[in-house]
């Protein structure tokens, strides 16, 4: 950094200072504590990057290939290390290639903070080149967006913005600045947001919602609690065992929720949902109470809401007004950050156990283990399945990696065979399941957390998504463990055609190219497996390379996931195969 950009720095904490609009952003960008950022330059965002080169010793930015690939790696770093991702784009297609990241930033409740670059503001609502109306389109998957035309809105801008991001329930937040904005000079002196008028990102907690809810639980001799992702999000793990030890009740997670909990903890009964274990599928309908904990109810865990949890009081717990009732009609909702209520909740609640209850979840994993989970992980037909790669990828890690995956057959495998120990564990695209998510979200979980392992499990479909994001991994030397399951087929679809759609496999079959070459023209490290036999020591060669490296591993062509709860079915019509 050179000695003017550095003195601009430091004055800029204790008095206004004259310097550019694109000196603010960077600036901006350091008061925020942002130390890497992830994006992809061109005309209108220009000025930007000529003032970042100025600050190459306190900003990283990380060069991706797609503007997609941008987002996704920002949130993969925000998911990983609990803070706000930057994505830097420019104008016109850059930005709406950015639009697919930012939408699936906001259903994952994602903090994430996309700067776009725009056309001078004399030209705005000419059609000039490269000019969209990217606030427009991303007004309904944003939690706030903003257009700065003048240079002066630049800081409070980038401190309501970031502010926004993270508070509350996280999510995305955009800014499209004018090129004349960045050109422009202002008297910079920034001051963090720390509150907003008509915006309460905490609510306060009624006591008398906890009481009632506490009232529920010591009645109640069937509980289950599902833990969401909004326990991660509040950093409310120590809470959430805290309150389960006390009552002994058994909990499941949902997709995002998963690592929450470590997977041997004696009261994790397994996962949710669609693709989840059998027990908490299953035994649903049995409970006379669900505690909904930090999680939103999606139809891949309720299925048919008329057939759910038909003789469960509930309990919603989570920090977004709008969840509560939405899918599922709370008889005593907590609203509140879960990191505050859990407590107040755990301080009203008896000491119990609910053994025989927690016995039945036990049996009903006996009988998925035997009937279905053993014949996975050891089995006797020659092809590998996925279930038995994920399980000793998982193994090789000491279960204690970052796992991250794309989108289909390997996620939900993925989900169900990797083992965790601790919490942020799991980076997936989840209620938006973007096909191409996981390469650039492994490239932005590694960079955000150097000390931890991170492995990307990717089918064929989605590598070839965002598969030029190996550029990004060799030229910014990012030592992501890639597994590639490949079964020559867009292996979900496929699985529902099968099902639902008599075996009419339409446009599901890839030809795929030789991923080995591929990997070798980006100089990265490879090996593919076909047998069994060469399984355990091509994985141990991954994972003691210390670079990136591509493992690609054949697996059964017409493999399916299952459990399974069919679509518009109950819960409780969960079929093991």
């Amino acid at each position: 950094m050179d000695k003017q950009t550095n003195t601009l720095m430091e004055e800029s904490k204790k008095k206004p200072v004259t310097m550019t609009g694109a000196q603010a952003v960077m600036e901006s960008l350091v008061n925020e504590g942002v130390e890497i950022l992830f994006g992809y330059p061109g005309g209108a965002i220009m000025p930007v990057y000529d003032a970042l080169y100025s600050y190459k010793e306190k900003l990283n930015h990380i060069l991706v290939r797609h503007e997609q690939g941008a987002v996704h790696a920002a949130q993969g770093y925000a998911r990983a290390t609990g803070r706000v991702g930057v994505s830097l784009v420019t104008s016109g297609p850059a930005a709406t290639n950015a639009v697919t990241g930012i939408a699936d930033a906001m259903i994952d409740s994602t903090p994430v903070v996309v700067i776009s670059g725009q056309v001078g503001s004399a030209l705005l609502g000419t059609d000039a080149f490269q000019e969209t109306d990217v606030v427009g389109i991303t007004q309904p998957v944003t939690k706030w967006n903003y257009q700065i035309t003048r240079a002066d809105e630049i800081p409070w801008a980038f401190a309501r913005a970031f502010y926004i991001a993270r508070s509350g329930r996280p999510g995305p937040v955009l800014l499209d600045i004018t090129k004349d904005a960045q050109f422009g000079s202002l008297e910079y002196l920034y001051k963090p947001t720390v509150s907003i008028r008509s915006y309460t990102p905490y609510p306060i907690i009624d006591p008398g919602q906890v009481e009632e809810a506490a009232r529920l639980i010591n009645l109640a001799k069937k509980p289950l609690a599902l833990i969401g992702q909004g326990v991660v999000i509040a950093g409310a793990e120590a809470e959430l065992k805290e309150f389960l030890e006390k009552t002994g009740i058994p909990a499941a997670q949902t997709l995002l929720g998963l690592s929450a909990l470590p997977s041997d903890h004696k009261l994790n009964v397994g996962g949710l949902g669609m693709h989840g274990n059998y027990g908490p599928n299953l035994k649903t309908n049995e409970c006379d109470l669900i505690i909904g904990i930090g999680m939103r109810f999606d139809d891949r865990v309720t299925a048919d809401t008329r057939r759910y949890a038909t003789n469960a009081k509930i309990i919603h717990m989570d920090i977004d007004p709008a969840e509560i009732n939405k899918i599922i009609h709370a008889d005593a909702p907590i609203l509140g950050n879960v990191k505050d209520s859990l407590p107040m909740l755990t301080s009203r609640v008896s000491n119990n156990e609910h053994e025989e209850w927690l016995e039945e979840f036990r049996a009903c994993y006996r009988i998925e283990y035997e009937r279905l989970i053993e014949r996975e992980l050891y089995p006797e037909k020659p092809e590998l399945t996925m279930a038995e790669v994920v399980r000793r990828v998982s193994e090789a890690f000491n279960d204690d990696a970052i796992m991250v995956t794309d989108v289909g057959q390997h996620q939900m495998v993925a989900w169900r065979y990797f083992k965790f120990r601790q919490s942020r564990s799991v980076i997936t695209s989840g209620g938006l399941g973007t096909m191409g998510f996981g390469l650039p979200a492994a490239i932005g979980a590694k960079l955000g957390r150097p000390d931890r392992p991170v492995c990307l499990f990717v089918g064929d479909g989605g590598f070839q998504m965002t598969i030029q994001e190996l550029g990004t991994i060799y030229q910014s030397k990012v030592p992501v463990k890639i597994v590639l399951l490949n079964n020559n087929f867009l292996g979900m679809v496929r699985q529902w055609q099968e099902l639902f759609f008599d075996h009419r496999y339409a446009s599901t079959e890839l030809i795929n190219p030789d991923f080995q070459t591929i990997s070798k023209g980006y100089y990265i490290p490879s090996v593919e497996v076909t047998k069994r036999d060469d399984l355990d020591k091509a994985i141990k060669k991954m994972v003691s390379a210390e670079g990136p490296f591509l493992l690609e591993v054949v697996v059964e062509k017409e493999g399916n996931v299952f459990p399974m709860v069919p679509a518009g079915a109950s819960v409780e019509d969960i079929i093991l195969e």
